[in-house]
This record gives structure tokens, C-alpha cells and sequence, in this order.
């Protein structure tokens, strides 16, 4: 409990806080001699405006304790009863005052700390519509939504998570529009979690991730504004973590991660296009090496008879195996890339360039890897980055259907994509079949699935995600 003495108050504090060096504590006596503690943690709130607005008013107004909550000039005062509150709000950027003979503290909302200012998205560029991306700060991301949703049924509600970290997670959503059941389900899951630490929110997605041994991610990640309200106004329900500067949201079916927010920016039938042009990418980073593993060992006569030739004609003089050959331009394609992604910037350009040129250009003169190897794994390495939410999913699902087709032919190729489409039909997102609208079939799905509907006839919210007697417009 809160002591009427201000000494006692700030003894317990030191103590803890193990008397860190950056709690600071600032007595005054008020005018009308009253002593008085000002508590914070220095670097985590606006040190101009406490002393303007605060320690100013203080000490030129004559006011008892009780009347110090009219005197201070700030929109946010609350009062606390509580030791344990006082540490809540210390750690959260807050200024606590203290007043002897009062046995309660007054919280002043003046949190102000570095934060990054709001930059284009560095991992989901568009050419057309909004720009701007998530930051690190929690509140700053609320209100790049807010401000994009100006409804009162938008609801934020907070949550704190990690026994350390003390970690601020909201969840957003729209109060009408929402499924109450996958709410409630992810409410009932988030109270699950125990854990030390949140760092960003993808600790979260572990929690929420209906499938964790698969390879596939049932929660969707994004880091901009736009396209998180966008689902949010589907029906679905966004998690924000301060110190990330990314959402998630849920449920997610697989359409999500061949869908761009630019899609409807553009006109419905350019947008079309595109969307079947990320899913034949798809595909093709994910098959046309090991298919071209397949005919080249097992299926000669599927190919015709000039391209065998030239293809023969290729290999002449490589020493491995083309089952060999594709994984190992497949592995120095992937230690490539994982150079020029966590390498600086520029360095990172000039290692693939060099590695390119390498790679491609002098390992086919020097023999060791034939030229059509390049092609087809530079076409599949391409068609990667056409989706690169499914990066994980491509990387390893390419891989697999390499040894598939090295080892058994088209007959591997055609049993590994039947155990895929198998293994995709039965995961679910939060309850809600993943290959929805294929699987289970939905007309009024499809509308907005490879197909770019005009919006003026999307009438309906997603089946299963938004609540049931959501429409998106009145008849």
C-alpha cells in the first residue's frame, strides 16, 4: 500500500527497483508547504512539460494536497492506491506524485520516448495506394488504424504479457463485424500464454498458430496500416505488440498471401492478372526443379526430341548427377540469398551480384553445372520472391519435391502434391477451413478469390471469418 509519508514511499521504491540509476525521485515543497515526490524513469517521459505543467503549477499555486489534481495542467491525472500500480506505471513511462498525508498517488500520463518516425514499408511495396508502415511505438500504430478507421465500433482491447518484458499487446477489431466465437477463442488463447519475454509480435503467432509442426503459417503478417483494416473490416482480428513493428492477423486462408493490397488500387481486370500471375509463381518455385529433375532422369521420352538433344548436348562434360547438380545450385541459391538479406544493404547487393555472376556464368564455363540448371533455378528462385509471405512454405516444399522427383520420378512429384493438397485441405485457421473458398466450395468466396471482383458487387464479408449476418452493404 501507499504510505502518507513521501520518505517511506521513496525508500520502499529504491528498494525496488534495487536503486537504479535511472529512477529519479524530485521533492519539492508546494507553496503552500506541503512535501511532495515527483518519481519517473529518466528517458521515458516529456521532461519540458513536467516542468511546465507540473512543477511549475506546484510551486507558485498555494493548494492543499487534495486540490492538486485542478492545479496540474494535463489532460490525463488518475489517482492509485496501490504500490504495485505505482511500479505498472513507472515502467510504463508514467510520472507518479506523491504527497505526504495523502495515502494515494496521482499518475501523469507524460510518456514521450525516442521512437522511429512512420517510413514507407520496407517488405510489402506498393506502386499505387498508402505507404506508410508500422513503427515500434504501440500507440502510434493504434492511431495510424484509427485514423484509417474512424468508426466507435473499432475496439482496442490491451493485454500485458512476458514476466520481464512487461509487454504491451493489443487486439483490434470491429465490434458487430467480428465472429464472437473466433474472438472468444482467441481471447481464451492469449490468456494461455506464460512466457518470460515478448520481443515482437511473432512470440504471439506461436501462440495463435493452429498448425506449429507445419510449414505453413495460419496467421497472417503484415506491417501496414492499410492492409490490416482492410481485413479487419472483413471480419478478421488484428494483434499489435509494442516493439514490433508488425500485426498479425487471423483467421487466414491461403488466398491471403497471393492477394496484394494493390490489387484493389488497380482496375478489376489488371488485378486479375496479377493474382494469376503470383499463383502459376507459386507453382513454379515450388515444382519446376524437381519436375526437370523428373524428365530429365526418368521421363526422356515426355521431352521432345530437339530440346533432348540440346539438353544432352548441355550436359556434356558436367560431372554430377542433375539430381545432384539441382541441389547444389538449389543450397548456393539459398546461402545467396541469406547473405544479401542479412547482410547491409549495399554490401548485400554486391554479394548477390558477385555470387550471381559466379554462380551462374563462370560455373557453366568451368563445367561444373550446365546452363539449362541455371535457367530453371534462377526461374524458380524468381517466382519466389513473387510471394514472399510464402518464403518458409517454398523454400523447404521446393526441396522436398527436388528428392521427390531425384528419387522417384513424376510418380514422387504427383504423390508429394497430393499429400500437400491433403495436408492443406485439412488445416484450419482459428476454426476456419484454410483453402477456403475451394475447400469447402463457396460462390459468393470465389468472387474475390484469383478472381478481382469490382467492389461495387463484393455484397459479403468472407463465410466463417465475418459474423453471419454481416453484409458489407444494405440491399
Amino acid at each position: 500500500m501507499i504510505s502518507k509519508h513521501v520518505i517511506e514511499n521513496k525508500t520502499k521504491l529504491t528498494q525496488l527497483f534495487h536503486n537504479s540509476s535511472d529512477l529519479v525521485f524530485y521533492e519539492l515543497e508546494t507553496l503552500a508547504n506541503n512535501h511532495a515526490l515527483i518519481v519517473y524513469i529518466d528517458g521515458l517521459i516529456d521532461k519540458r512539460a513536467l516542468n511546465e505543467f507540473v512543477i511549475m503549477p506546484l510551486l507558485n499555486n498555494d493548494i492543499s494536497p487534495k486540490e492538486i489534481k485542478s492545479s496540474i495542467y494535463l489532460a490525463e491525472i488518475k489517482e492509485i492506491f496501490k504500490l504495485k500500480e505505482v511500479i505498472s506505471e513507472l515502467v510504463n513511462g508514467h510520472v507518479v506524485l506523491f504527497n505526504e498525508d495523502i495515502d494515494y498517488a496521482y499518475v501523469l500520463k507524460l510518456c514521450q520516448y525516442e521512437k522511429r518516425s512512420v517510413n514507407e514499408s520496407s517488405t510489402e511495396q506498393v506502386i499505387k495506394g498508402p505507404k506508410e508502415a508500422f513503427v515500434e511505438d504501440l500507440f502510434t500504430n493504434k492511431t495510424l488504424i484509427r485514423r484509417i478507421i474512424r468508426n466507435r465500433n473499432l475496439v482496442f482491447e490491451d493485454f500485458v504479457f512476458g514476466k520481464q518484458t512487461n509487454t504491451q499487446v493489443s487486439i483490434v477489431y470491429i465490434n458487430g463485424i467480428v465472429n464472437q466465437d473466433i474472438l472468444a477463442e482467441l481471447k481464451a488463447r492469449l490468456h494461455k500464454i506464460n512466457i518470460d519475454a515478448i520481443l515482437d509480435v511473432h512470440y504471439i503467432e506461436e501462440y495463435l498458430d493452429d498448425a506449429p509442426k507445419s510449414l505453413i503459417r495460419t496467421v497472417y503478417n503484415t506491417e501496414k496500416p492499410d492492409v490490416l483494416a482492410g481485413k479487419i473490416l472483413e471480419g478478421r482480428i488484428g494483434v499489435l505488440c509494442d516493439g514490433s513493428p508488425n500485426a498479425i492477423t487471423l483467421p487466414k486462408i491461403f488466398i491471403e498471401d497471393i492477394m496484394t493490397p494493390e490489387d484493389y488500387y488497380l482496375k478489376p481486370l489488371f488485378g486479375t492478372y496479377l493474382r494469376i500471375i503470383r499463383f502459376i509463381a507459386f507453382f513454379i518455385s515450388i515444382l519446376l526443379v524437381g519436375v526437370y529433375i523428373s524428365l530429365v532422369n526418368y521421363h526422356q521420352e515426355m521431352i521432345p526430341t530437339p530440346l533432348l538433344i540440346s539438353l544432352a548436348g548441355q550436359r556434356e562434360g558436367v560431372p554430377f548427377p542433375s539430381f545432384l547438380e539441382g541441389l547444389i545450385m538449389i543450397f548456393f541459391f539459398e546461402i545467396m540469398k541469406e547473405a544479401g538479406l542479412r547482410l547491409p544493404k549495399p554490401i548485400g547487393q554486391t554479394v548477390t551480384l558477385i555470387g550471381g555472376l559466379v554462380i551462374g556464368q563462370a560455373a557453366v564455363e568451368a563445367g561444373l553445372v550446365s546452363a539449362i540448371m541455371v535457367i530453371i533455378v534462377s526461374a524458380s528462385g524468381i517466382s519466389e520472391f513473387v510471394n514472399p509471405s510464402f518464403r518458409d512454405l517454398i523454400v523447404m516444399y521446393r526441396m522436398i519435391f527436388i528428392i521427390l522427383g531425384g528419387l522417384f520420378g513424376l510418380f514422387g512429384i504427383v504423390c508429394g502434391f497430393i499429400i500437400m493438397t491433403f495436408h492443406l485441405i485439412s488445416l484450419k485457421s482459428f476454426g476456419v477451413p484454410y483453402l477456403f473458398p475451394i475447400a469447402p466450395y463457396d460462390k459468393e468466396g470465389m468472387r474475390d478469390f484469383l478472381r478481382r471482383e469490382p467492389l461495387k458487387k463484393l455484397n459479403y464479408r468472407p463465410k466463417y471469418i465475418a459474423d453471419k449476418e454481416s453484409r458489407r452493404r444494405n440491399k
